[in-house]
């Protein structure tokens, strides 16, 4: 049995606000071994439960965030950047499972530090299904035939996934009071909890069942303003619905779809006040 578990950063416990998140700000480094220490809690589990491998994908911002030597020694850590498939990197029909940590809400959305790959998004849609990072990459998961077993998170994360997911486990680590403010377990008690949901979702992994993408998904992603939407229209491809801040793409599948989201985000972080 094979796992794949991948890791982000906003929804990991106590985390509420840049300081813990940017690797510039005083919170960081202490935020680095909360969120290794939390990856661990799943992989140690998997592990426990006769899983045989495990791959951990850094999924937060330049993707080197997770301690390696915290980590249980038998995990295969994929690390850095940059990452043709970003969050899902190494994600492919060989896994019998997958599990997102430290996972939060969708732009537009209560939830602690909520977004969709970055501040200048608003919304993204696959057809018209709204997806954040969780959503987008639940469908490539499903693309291979992977089901997403678990999410841990905030409570925003938590609604989201059951939402898009039927069945799925859910570890909710803290509970949103604004976007920048919460109520948290303590880590001792969030590894307590992740680990007896991780072997819960584990064991019950035949309820849940992939996350089937459309066939030639239409993309669309609604930015904050019209120079982002300029920006991401420089890609092939695209086209700006008239009138608003959409930018449309048109993929020949879910893989394809993903790699213009990351380039068409990408691109519109260029976007200047003035």
């Amino acid at each position: 049995m094979k796992l794949y578990v991948s890791v982000d950063m906003e929804g990991i416990t106590g985390l509420v606000d840049h300081t813990h998140v940017d690797s510039n700000k005083h919170n960081y480094e202490r935020s680095r071994i909360i969120m290794t220490d939390e990856a661990n809690h799943v992989v140690t589990t998997a592990f426990e439960q006769k899983w045989k491998e495990v791959v951990v994908n850094d999924s937060h911002s330049k993707m080197n965030n997770l301690l390696i030597e915290r980590l249980h020694p038998d995990t295969q850590l994929i690390t850095g950047d940059v990452k043709p498939f970003s969050m899902v990197q190494g994600l492919d029909d060989t896994y019998d499972g997958a599990i997102f940590v430290g996972y939060h809400a969708r732009a537009s959305l209560k939830g602690v530090m909520s977004h969709s790959m970055i501040f200048g998004v608003r919304n993204m849609y696959i057809n018209d299904v709204a997806v954040g990072e969780l959503g987008f990459n639940a469908f490539v998961a499903g693309y291979f035939d992977v089901p997403v077993l678990m999410v841990a998170g905030d409570d925003g994360a938590a609604i989201e996934a059951e939402k898009l997911i039927p069945n799925v486990t859910t570890a909710v680590v803290k509970e949103s009071i604004s976007r920048s403010a919460a109520k948290s377990l303590t880590p001792v008690k969030a590894g307590q909890l992740l680990r007896e949901k991780t072997a819960f979702a584990l064991k019950n992994k035949e309820t849940v069942k992939p996350l089937t993408p459309p066939d030639r998904p239409m993309l669309g992603i609604e930015f904050a303003n019209y120079g982002q939407a300029e920006w991401a229209n420089l890609m092939p491809g695209t086209e700006i619905v008239p009138g608003t801040t959409i930018v449309r793409f048109q993929a020949k599948n879910i893989l394809e779809a993903y790699q213009a989201m990351l380039v068409m985000t990408e691109l519109a972080m260029r976007t200047t006040f003035c």
